[in-house]
């Protein structure tokens, strides 16, 4: 399999305004009614994905395989949140992003996220055991 090569710099930013389902409440990860941990880890890794999805060749694709949240501040219902991907090291197979979250001018979350490029369909045989 012959990896795309990819810069440190490339970036992405994807937004959600919050619902409910999107809260705390709703995900069962906690029992307040603003945006939930696991949510506000997935629009991060939804903005890695966007960072390299125009260079990504068919039959290649990226897992996340770590991830280190520190969310700081609650974004209530109705708030938008951006999130902002930047890939910042390439070793081999593995890419490392910094992810910063705001809502407004509020710093919410810094995500550091690790995803690892590989064939898809060896990736999927694998995980349906074949």
């Amino acid at each position: 399999m012959e990896l795309p090569e990819f810069a440190p710099g490339l970036s992405a930013r994807v937004e959600l305004t919050v619902t409910d389902a999107d809260t705390a409440q709703s995900m069962g990860s906690g029992d307040v009614p603003v945006l939930g941990t696991p949510r506000l880890l997935a629009l991060a890794e939804a903005a890695t994905v966007a960072a390299t999805a125009r260079q990504i060749p068919g039959g290649i694709t990226t897992v996340s395989s770590r991830a280190e949240v520190e969310h700081r501040a609650p974004s209530p219902v109705g708030r938008r949140v951006i999130a902002q991907a930047t890939l910042t090291k390439v070793d081999g197979p593995k890419l490392l992003f910094e992810v910063t979250v705001h809502d407004g001018d509020t710093q919410v979350a810094e995500v550091r996220i690790e995803r690892v490029l590989l064939d898809r369909q060896r990736f999927i045989a694998r995980a349906l055991g074949d």
